[in-house]
């Protein structure tokens, strides 16, 4: 099993109409097949400069891999993420053995 979870700080320049596309189009990527355990998180501690979390799980590196490079997930990336994300911090974890 492979958690696939990004923590992100949106660009204060953007309108409140693209952070609704943006948390629209993220809920896209629930679609792509083999994608398990989708969550959209509000961050709330004040202890980091983060806003917002989306998490998933996968099967298998083989899964995670066809997800990364599934054309719903590289259209996020170009028309969504790049344009309005300022920061972000990505982790991949698997069970510690």
């Amino acid at each position: 099993m492979i958690r696939h979870s990004v923590i992100l700080k949106l660009k204060k320049t953007i309108s409140e109409a693209e952070k609704q596309a943006f948390f629209e189009a993220v809920d896209t990527l629930a679609d792509i097949p083999d994608v398990q355990k989708f969550e959209v998180l509000n961050q709330i501690s004040p202890k980091n400069r983060f806003e917002y979390g989306i998490s998933m799980e996968f099967d298998s590196q083989i899964q995670y891999d066809v997800y990364s490079n599934h054309s719903v997930h590289v259209d996020f990336i170009q028309n969504f993420w790049i344009p309005n994300v300022e920061d972000f911090l990505e982790i991949d974890y698997t069970h510690f053995i």
